[in-house]
Order: structure tokens, then C-alpha cells, then sequence
């Protein structure tokens, strides 16, 4: 498996896979793959990486900018991690958390990027650095599910609003 940056002519399979990676999911309304596709419209897809087995992309993950409302100083950028997608057969074999680490290192390599958040299970990207914060908050979801890692040990305080890509 290789992980590289998104090409020209991965959106069908990358769209292929998350609607395949996410049909079950209990968590999904069955829209990650159109969210992926209006990023990419909008010029708002900061980060996208694909996981290969020789040809076939069998995984992807999505970060993007996010604003943070309230936040009275000026920051560095911060991105949302998701949505991270495998096929399901290559599940629980480590290749999100590839994806997952190799992002999030891509990002913090910019020099631009104060840190990422996430929403997901605590339990799972607790071991990625991401950790409850109450000076970052996201109103539309349980705060333990909402997570937070600074690349620079600050973390600004405010409201988290994604772009409208993922507003459906």
C-alpha cells in the first residue's frame, strides 16, 4: 500500500469508495461522498490523500478549513479532519490510521496550520493527539465526540463552523 496526494481522475473512485465505506455506517446520513465533491467544487479540499493497492484506491481521508467564530486573535488556520474513508473489505487493517497520521503530518509540515479538529469517537482519535477542548466548541454535536490537536499548544477559543459543503 502507498499513501499519495489525490490526482486528477480519483474523484468517481474516491466517491465509490466513501459511499461504500460509510453504507452501513450507523453515524452516516449517506451524504460523505457528495460532502468530498462540493469541497472539491469550492476549492475548499486543503488535503486529500488516497490510499493505494497498486492501482485500486482502497482508502481516502479529506481535511479542510474550518472558521473559528469568536476567536478575538488572529491564528493560524485551522482544518476538520473528515471525512476518512476505507473500502470495506480493507477495514481494520490500519490504512485509516495511516491516512490518518500521514494528513495530519502534512498539514502541520505547512507551517500555516495551527491544528485540526475532529468529530468522531474519542476512543479511537484520542491515540492521533485529539483531545476535548473547552476553548473550541461545535455546538451541533455531544462535546466528548468533538476534539481538538494544536500543531502549536494553542488553541484559540470560539465556535467551529465547517464550511458549507458539509451543510446538506
Amino acid at each position: 500500500m502507498h499513501i499519495r496526494p489525490e490526482q486528477a481522475g480519483d474523484s468517481h473512485p474516491i466517491a465509490e469508495l466513501t459511499r461504500r465505506a460509510f453504507a452501513r455506517a450507523k453515524h452516516s446520513d449517506g451524504t460523505e461522498q457528495d460532502i468530498i465533491d462540493r469541497l472539491r467544487k469550492r476549492g475548499k479540499l486543503t488535503c486529500s490523500l488516497v490510499a493505494c493497492l497498486g492501482t485500486e484506491i482502497i482508502g481516502h481521508i479529506a481535511f479542510s478549513p474550518v472558521c473559528i467564530i469568536g476567536a478575538h486573535n488572529q491564528h493560524p488556520q485551522w482544518y476538520g479532519l473528515g471525512p476518512v474513508s476505507v473500502i470495506p473489505a480493507q477495514q481494520r487493517r490500519g490504512i485509516g490510521k495511516t491516512l490518518i497520521t500521514q494528513g495530519l503530518a502534512t498539514l502541520e509540515k505547512t507551517g500555516t496550520a495551527g491544528g485540526c479538529v475532529v468529530l468522531g469517537d474519542p476512543g479511537y482519535y484520542q491515540q492521533f493527539g485529539f483531545m476535548p477542548s473547552p476553548n473550541l466548541t461545535y455546538p451541533h454535536a455531544p462535546a466528548q465526540y468533538f476534539m481538538v490537536r494544536s500543531f502549536d499548544s494553542n488553541i484559540p477559543a470560539g465556535i467551529v463552523r465547517y464550511d458549507a459543503a458539509f451543510d446538506t
